[in-house]
């Protein structure tokens, strides 16, 4: 095994969260280790819609969408499972861009600020007030600190013996990339019997659909075209897209087992960022600016305290934790209440009958699941 590097922090994981967080702290002269499994640029299962309440950031960071053609997005429409259409305006809105550009974008302003080490971190363990970690390509790296930012569910989550992990997860995601007339300023979510689906245009001009389903729901079919065609077609929206739109993917990508559970974000002394603290539910349309705004959150707490050299570890850990909790809480809370609604069916009747007659609930509902633009 190599002798060991040490560097001031090592980020485990370069997905949207790990990289802003590897750029911050690298422009403010922290040495940063960031091991990532996957080459750059590939696509994810993402909703690919992102708030602008992280533009300010972004712009902070060197960071513009939009010069890499980001669709800005205003507009919002649900439908219920017969189709039924709600709409409304997006009060911050967003921008639509895919996971393959914008992780690109954030990997190729990092890459001469930071060390980026493409390999699978296999083990992290902290004694005397340091980490070690190592990969699978056997290199060995040491450090005060370490960020977790390996999303939904790793290898290092069963390895830290996380708690979500000891429950299997009813959730499937689907994603693909199409070829369709679809309004560049709007987001979709059409619902479905088990699940629903989000459209919206990318910065190629592609429209990104993917959709979250049961497990239950999709074992009827066995596979992802039969259950397309069969169950989603259903909704009238999604029948008329899955028919006439052009496939640009030679396959869809899926991941199983994602898992809404409750986590912590700090754990073995390791600070947890985006999906690794907690994942909030897709139809709040905020997974990314999540991610994004809780790796602000760590480092401006981590540059504060750490640059005192007089740093009290426990202290950094319980104001992290905090502000996480403080930021991130009640937009949980409110994904997991709409989403028991929207899969219930008496349940989503009942609501989608009150937004009608109040339609003002819709945008003080987005409201409650996302956060102000600051910097």
């Amino acid at each position: 095994m190599d002798s060991y590097q040490k560097w001031d922090v090592i980020i485990i994981g370069g997905g949207l969260a790990g990289l802003t967080t590897a750029l911050h702290l690298a422009s403010q002269n922290i040495s940063v280790c960031l091991v990532e499994k996957n080459e750059y640029p590939n696509h994810k299962v993402c909703g690919e819609y992102v708030s602008n309440e992280v533009l300010p950031y972004l712009q902070y960071l060197g960071i513009d969408p939009f010069s890499v053609g980001a669709k800005q997005i205003s507009k919002f429409e649900i439908t219920d499972t017969n189709g039924n259409p709600i709409t409304a305006h997006l009060p911050l809105g967003g921008f639509g861009i895919s996971r393959y550009t914008f992780d690109n974008m954030l990997f190729e302003a990092l890459k001469n600020k930071a060390k980026v080490l493409f390999d699978t971190v296999e083990k992290v363990i902290f004694e005397e007030n340091q980490f070690r970690v190592t990969t699978q390509k056997k290199t060995a790296l040491l450090a005060d600190f370490v960020v977790g930012a390996f999303g939904k569910r790793s290898n290092i989550d069963t390895f830290l013996n996380r708690k979500f992990m000891q429950k299997n997860s009813p959730w499937l995601g689907v994603k693909a990339h199409y070829e369709y007339d679809f309004p560049s300023d709007s987001v979709a979510l059409h619902n479905f019997n088990g699940g629903y689906c989000g459209l919206s245009k990318t910065e190629t001009g592609a429209v990104n659909a993917c959709y979250l389903a049961t497990l239950k729901s999709f074992k009827k079919y066995g596979d992802i075209e039969t259950f397309q065609k069969q169950e989603l077609s259903k909704n009238p929206f999604l029948d008329e897209f899955f028919n006439t739109a052009k496939p640009l993917f030679n396959k869809p990508l899926a991941i199983s087992q994602i898992s809404f559970r409750k986590k912590k974000p700090v754990e073995n002394h390791i600070f947890m960022v985006g999906d690794s603290a907690g994942l909030i539910h897709p139809l709040c349309g905020n997974g990314m600016a999540m991610a994004i705004r809780s790796a602000q959150l760590f480092s401006e707490m981590f540059l504060k305290l750490f640059k005192t050299k007089n740093y009290d570890r426990a202290l950094m850990e319980k104001r992290y934790a905090s502000q996480w909790h403080n930021e991130f809480d009640s937009r949980l809370k409110t994904g997991r209440y709409i989403q028991q609604i929207l899969m219930h069916p008496f349940a989503s009747k009942v609501g989608f009958a009150m937004v009608k007659t109040f339609p003002s609930l819709v945008p003080a509902l987005i409201e409650k699941t996302h956060g102000s633009p600051q910097i």
